[in-house]
């Protein structure tokens, strides 16, 4: 399963996803799910991905290869060249239109799942910070103020932490600790989702993403998770006791 979290602020955009695949108890392994695509002072736009590896892979392929080919080839669309971002979702959805059309009817004749979502976050030049979630049919929705965030996967458990902190005007510093905290509780309870971490990080006009890895030994994360389960037990604590 998987675990990925886009937050949609006025300082920026915060990205965080797992890197764990399983397809049983004794099959895991490790793949990337967060793809980011830039142009340096002109368009950043990041990727990340849920449900059936082999239709997400190759809705990456074939996005990756739009943006390829239209650097030699101003006819061909991409990512890195539509008009708006908006276009840029509806770019994503076709792929997976394409890649579901493709290959849906036999991967479910196996007894598997075919359905992947794509979160979509990023900036061009002259356009405003977008945040998108594309479902498996193609069509999407679009992150705004009421609820700036979007997740995909294994959801549930991380939400909370997201309700309670996240504004449009939370500090990039603080939103990198709330998604951190989110994925934390995800670890926590739910086996499917795991480390090590790629954490992406796109400040408001700048159109360039700050990317890293987080693994398991990462000294700040595991001081965050730490502290979170402490805090929570000194909270519990200190909660009134209930007559009855």
């Amino acid at each position: 399963m998987t675990y990925c979290v886009g937050l949609k602020l006025k300082a920026g955009l915060v990205l965080l996803s797992d890197t764990r695949t399983n397809a049983g108890v004794d099959n895991i392994a490790r793949f990337r799910k967060m793809f980011v695509f830039e142009e340096p002072g002109e368009r950043v736009v990041a990727l990340m991905c849920a449900g059936n590896l082999g239709i997400t892979q190759g809705v990456i392929t074939k996005l990756g290869a739009a943006i390829k080919h239209s650097k030699t080839d101003p006819e061909i669309e991409s990512l890195m060249t539509c008009d708006t971002l908006y276009r840029g979702a509806q770019l994503v959805g076709e792929a997976m239109r394409e890649v579901q059309k493709r290959d849906r009817a036999e991967i479910e004749a196996q007894g598997a799942a075919a359905d992947a979502t794509i979160i979509m976050a990023g900036q061009r030049k002259g356009g405003e910070l977008r945040l998108f979630l594309v479902y498996t049919a193609g069509n999407f929705i679009e992150a705004y103020d009421d609820t700036p965030y979007l997740q995909i996967g294994e959801h549930k458990y991380g939400k909370p932490i997201l309700d309670r902190v996240i504004r449009p005007d939370t500090s990039i510093d603080d939103a990198v600790k709330a998604v951190l905290v989110s994925m934390d509780s995800t670890l926590r309870s739910n086996l499917s989702v795991g480390m090590p971490l790629d954490l992406c990080v796109i400040p408001a006009g700048e159109f360039k993403a700050k990317a890293q890895r987080i693994e398991s030994d990462h000294k700040e994360f595991r001081q965050i998770s730490d502290s979170w389960a402490q805090s929570l037990k000194q909270a519990f604590h200190s909660l009134p006791a209930v007559k009855f």
